[in-house]
């Protein structure tokens, strides 16, 4: 069955983002944030509790170092610059994991760091340096430089992924929300999604039809309605 997965643990200092504690039971997978783009070491251990309370497996969502920004500003850096930025992010939420005696399940870059990386190849090898040692799971877009790097080059564990609250151009990136998440149409959603799962396609922007992967479904956090979204995905996904 395909997996639900969230972008959470993004709330830091006395700013909170997203509703995690609804959330955390309903979904598979979180995808922690590691202070560069949102949350702090104090958030990172709730989230991390959070999961373990509630089953869910964990992975490192590392962004450029744009925690004004939200992660979603385009950044130039080196490729070892890169590398380092994700490693130093993954180590300081694998020190929580370890204490907690939970594995590191996965990496998946946020934002203007994700969306870059999937048209730029050299992007692309520079995260998959960062994952390599890590040895886990990295998740991406299909038909990408994600699955081309990630997957035929290097041969790294892709999971493709499908995003239920985001909707694509022709050229199949990722449309970003430029400041807060907005309202998504949950039955809308729902509609796209499954016929992600058994089509393997959205629709576009533009109208046109373009291939997904969909091995897991990702919903964020801070999109206002996550909860009422995540819920009618998962009643869906269980009728299939």
């Amino acid at each position: 069955m395909t997996k639900l997965n969230c972008d959470m643990g993004e709330s830091f200092g006395i700013y909170r983002a997203g509703n995690d504690e609804e959330i955390m039971p309903l979904i598979d997978v979180a995808n922690v944030a590691c202070g560069f783009h949102a949350s702090d070491p104090n958030h990172i251990r709730k989230t991390v509790e959070l999961a373990k309370k509630n089953n869910v497996k964990v992975g490192a969502h590392p962004s450029f170092p744009d925690l004004q920004g939200f992660g979603r500003r385009e950044m130039k850096m080196s490729k070892l610059e890169i590398k380092n930025n994700i490693m130093y992010q993954v180590g300081a939420l694998k020190a929580f994991l370890d204490e907690m005696e939970m594995p590191l399940n996965h990496i998946k870059p946020h934002g203007a760091l994700y969306v870059m990386a999937s048209t730029d190849e050299e992007m692309s090898r520079a995260i998959a340096d960062a994952v390599e040692p890590f040895d886990v799971e990295i998740f991406g877009m299909a038909n990408t430089a994600h699955e081309k790097v990630y997957k035929n080059e290097r041969g790294l564990n892709f999971i493709s992924e499908f995003y239920a609250d985001l909707d694509y151009d022709k050229n199949g990136k990722l449309v970003l929300a430029k400041g807060k998440n907005s309202l998504y149409d949950s039955d809308l959603s729902t509609k796209r999604t499954l016929r992600a799962i058994k089509e393997k396609k959205v629709k576009t922007i533009d109208g046109s039809d373009i291939d997904v992967g969909c091995d897991t479904i990702c919903v964020h956090s801070d999109t206002p309605n996550a909860v009422e979204i995540i819920t009618k995905l998962k009643n869906a996904i269980n009728e299939l």
